[in-house]
């Protein structure tokens, strides 16, 4: 854990907590911010839940929230952190490209946004700006990534509502491709015809909405409908 107390002879000094569960990214930003004498770095935490409890006891005005951390995660930490009344500022930090992140970190109340390359660079300034209330990414970008973030959740809302139409042998059915059983395998198994087994699949694929017993079998695993770690198998050497 990072000792802060860099900058105690600035009474002034903007207050920041760190959060990232690489420490050593996290303790080098601290390095980084331990050059500017307006900022004082006042702990380093490894995860969402020691952010917030950091955060409720130092009271800093800025947290630096990483996105991916184990446990609750940086959204949810900062989301946290907004609905207990604190008035601390949040600049949520991603290490991989994320169309929708900033638009989860701007929803879950974060000052704003930065990919960590731009961290390295800018971070001073931009905890300087979230203090001061500033906008930290343009808002044209900002409506274009909530834009994309509603549109993602509705499209899920809708293949979660397709999904529990399926019926349990449907289900069955679905699980079997996914774990790589060939039609004659799923047909013997479940003693049903070949004709039958295909209208079965074929109902799956339209109640699904979908062109492929792959795309159907994406779509269960991440509504949490089929368990696989061979999402492909078998998939593409036979049709419905």
């Amino acid at each position: 854990m990072g000792t802060g107390g860099t900058h105690t002879d600035h009474p002034d000094a903007i207050t920041v907590v760190i959060a990232d569960d690489h420490r050593a990214f996290g303790e080098a930003l601290e390095v980084v911010l331990a050059r500017e004498d307006d900022l004082q770095v006042m702990e380093v935490v490894t995860d969402g839940a020691a952010a917030v409890q950091a955060v409720s006891r130092l009271h800093p005005d800025v947290v630096i929230m990483d996105v991916s951390m184990p446990g609750m995660d940086g959204i949810e930490a900062t989301r946290k952190i907004r609905n207990e009344g604190l008035d601390t500022q949040v600049i949520v930090l991603s290490g991989t490209e994320d169309d929708f992140a900033m638009g989860r970190a701007v929803q879950a109340g974060a000052r704003g946004y930065l990919s960590k390359t731009e961290a390295v660079g800018d971070l001073a300034g931009a905890i300087r700006r979230a203090f001061h209330g500033d906008a930290l990414n343009p808002e044209e970008e900002i409506n274009r990534s909530l834009s994309r973030l509603r549109r993602r959740r509705a499209q899920e809302g809708n293949v979660e509502q397709r999904m529990a139409r399926l019926t349990p042998r449907e289900l069955e059915i679905l699980q079997r491709i996914a774990d790589g059983e060939t039609n004659a395998q799923i047909a013997r198994e479940l003693d049903m015809s070949p004709n039958t087994l295909r209208t079965h699949t074929q109902n799956v694929l339209t109640k699904l909405g979908v062109h492929s017993k792959l795309d159907a079998i994406v779509a269960a695993i991440r509504h949490g409908k089929v368990s696989t770690s061979h999402p492909d198998g078998g998939l593409e050497s036979e049709s419905v």
